[in-house]
C-alpha cells in the first residue's frame, strides 16, 4: 500500500510571515492546522521538512541536526525571496529549539517555542522514540508484522550518529537562549511525556526579551498542535503574533 506522505507546505496569507516548524520524527502535518489557521487571519505560513523528515525511516539515520538547521535557514530565507520582510517563527518540540536558535542568528519579529525540550534526554531513550517512530511509519505502510520485524531488525544495524549531535544542539541553544531579545510566547503542555517541562521555566526565564510571557495548556501532552486545547493554542499565538509591532 502507497502511504501518501505529507508535504511541506505555503500558506499565502498576506504580508505578515510565520515560519512553522515541526519536531523531531515529525513533519508538517504537526503545524498544518495551526497554518491554515493563520492564513485565514490574514499571515503567510510556511512550513519545511528537515530532511529524513516525512520519509521512510531509513532515510531518517542518514541526516543530522546539521541538515535540519540548514533546513531551517532555508525555509526562512524562502519567506525572504518572497518578499516578507518580517518573518516570526513558532515551532514544536526540535522545532521550538530551532525557533529559538533563530531568535538569536536572523532577525525574527517573534518566537513561540511549544514543548521545546532544554534538558538533555539519554541516547537510550531517545533511540526508543526512533524505533517507536520506524515502528509506526511502517505499519501505516500496511506491511505485515512479519514484514516489520524484517525491516526493523535491518533498520536495528543502522548506527543512528545523529542523537549525540542532538543533544549537543540542545545543550547549544540552552547556552544561548540568553541571546534572545525578540518577543516571545513560551507554550508548554501539562501533560508532556516525552521532554522534561521544567524546559518551558528555563527558556522564559533566560530570555532577555522585555516582551515575554508563558502559559500551560492543563489538558495537552507534547504534540500540543494537535491535542485538545489546540483551538485555544490558534487563539493564543494569533493574540500573541497581532500584538508585535510589524511594520504593515
Amino acid at each position: 500500500m502507497k502511504v501518501a506522505l505529507p508535504k511541506p507546505f505555503t500558506f499565502e496569507g498576506g504580508k505578515r510571515a510565520v515560519l512553522l516548524l515541526h519536531g523531531f520524527t515529525g513533519n508538517s502535518s504537526d503545524v498544518r492546522m495551526l497554518g491554515r489557521f493563520l492564513e485565514n487571519k490574514g499571515y503567510t505560513c510556511h512550513a519545511p521538512h528537515y530532511k529524513g523528515h516525512g520519509v521512510p525511516p531509513e532515510e531518517l539515520v542518514l541526516s543530522g541536526p546539521e541538515d535540519w538547521w540548514q533546513d531551517v535557514l532555508n525555509g526562512y530565507q524562502f519567506l525572504k525571496n518572497k518578499g516578507h520582510e518580517e518573518i516570526a517563527v513558532a515551532g514544536l518540540s526540535l522545532g521550538g529549539v530551532f525557533s529559538l536558535k533563530l531568535g538569536y542568528t536572523v532577525p525574527i519579529k517573534g518566537i513561540v517555542p511549544m514543548c521545546a525540550p532544554m534538558h538533555i534526554k539519554s541516547e537510550e531513550i531517545m533511540y526508543e522514540g526512533v524505533l517507536e517512530y520506524a515502528r509506526e511509519f511502517k505499519k501505516r505502510e500496511g506491511k505485515s508484522e512479519e514484514q516489520i520485524e524484517l525491516e526493523m531488525n535491518e533498520f536495528k544495524k543502522t548506527p543512528m550518529k545523529t542523537l549525540k549531535a542532538l543533544q549537543e544542539l540542545i545543550a547549544d541553544v540552552r547556552e544561548n537562549v540568553d541571546m534572545i531579545y525578540a518577543p516571545t510566547f513560551v507554550v508548554q503542555a501539562r501533560h508532556d511525556k516525552m521532554i522534561n517541562t521544567e524546559s518551558a521555566n528555563i527558556i522564559y526565564s533566560s530570555i532577555e526579551s522585555d516582551t515575554k510571557l508563558i502559559k500551560w495548556y492543563e489538558k495537552s501532552g507534547h504534540v500540543i498542535t494537535l491535542d485538545k486545547e489546540r483551538e485555544q493554542l490558534h487563539e493564543d499565538v494569533y493574540a500573541f503574533l497581532e500584538k508585535l509591532d510589524w511594520h504593515d
